[in-house]
């Protein structure tokens, strides 16, 4: 199966069909922004640390995101493709609006 097409899958999963999407696509927005830690995200996303815990941990098994390192402060990293971004954003748009 082409690579594209079981992405936009994972994304309609991870956004559309599990309860916590709308704060993982606020994370990977967020993330598109600039490289964050984990303390970061958690103030800019204004939600408490351990929801951001349990999203990064989903985020980084799914190979949405990579991290500088696997120590206290590590930033972290979109991993998309432009076309997995492109999709990823044409999904959301579609998604956001009903949530």
């Amino acid at each position: 199966m082409d690579p594209l097409r079981l992405f936009k899958k994972n994304v309609w999963y991870l956004l559309g069909a599990s309860r916590g999407g709308p704060m993982r696509a606020k994370i990977m927005h967020c993330l598109m922004d600039r490289p964050l830690n984990k303390n970061q995200l958690a103030k800019k996303a204004g939600v408490d640390y351990k929801t951001i815990l349990h999203h990064v941990d989903v985020l980084k098994k799914n190979n949405w995101i990579t991290s500088s390192m696997d120590k206290y402060g590590e930033l972290f990293f979109p991993a998309f493709t432009d076309e997995e971004k492109k999709a990823f954003e044409e999904i959301w748009s579609k998604i956001g609006k009903k949530l």
